[in-house]
């Protein structure tokens, strides 16, 4: 079950952008996002929630403007919902704990990878470098980085 957080709290916590994508479904510019063009390593994390979502590992450039990456870092951590906005049939995907909107997920990527582009904005994550991964409370994923 999703948690639930007030307005009230998201607003005062998160900037304007970041309550824009994950409450409203926004997208932001296309590369202009903080993680497009970044490549060090550690988790993406739901930056409403904290849920793990995304390993460095797993990201590549797809050259579209976002972050992407060609799994989750654990299945269960987002849900993919049908999107027909915009005139448009695409997966959205969210995170599971806190409901944020992620971005969306299409079938046009790596085949050697499983096929799957997540194609997410930087304003739904924090990055958690693998330095900070055990301070953080993340150390559960310290062996994804050999660490």
């Amino acid at each position: 079950m999703a948690k639930q957080y007030s307005d009230e709290e998201l607003k005062q916590r998160l900037t304007r952008e970041q309550y824009e994508v994950t409450q409203n479904s926004a997208t932001e510019r296309a590369f202009t996002g903080e993680y497009d063009d970044f490549y060090e390593d550690g988790i993406f994390v739901d930056v409403v929630s904290g849920e793990p979502l995304f390993s460095s590992n797993d990201k590549y450039d797809a050259g579209c403007g976002w972050p992407s990456f060609s799994k989750p870092i654990q299945k269960r951590g987002v849900k993919e919902l049908r999107d027909a906005t915009h005139g448009m049939e695409r997966t959205e995907v969210r995170s599971s704990e806190a409901d944020s909107h992620l971005g969306h997920v299409f079938t046009d990527g790596i085949p050697e990878q499983g096929g799957l582009r997540y194609c997410i904005n930087s304003a739904a994550m924090k990055f958690i470098p693998v330095t900070k991964l055990k301070e953080e409370g993340y150390e559960a994923y310290l062996p994804e980085f050999n660490a």
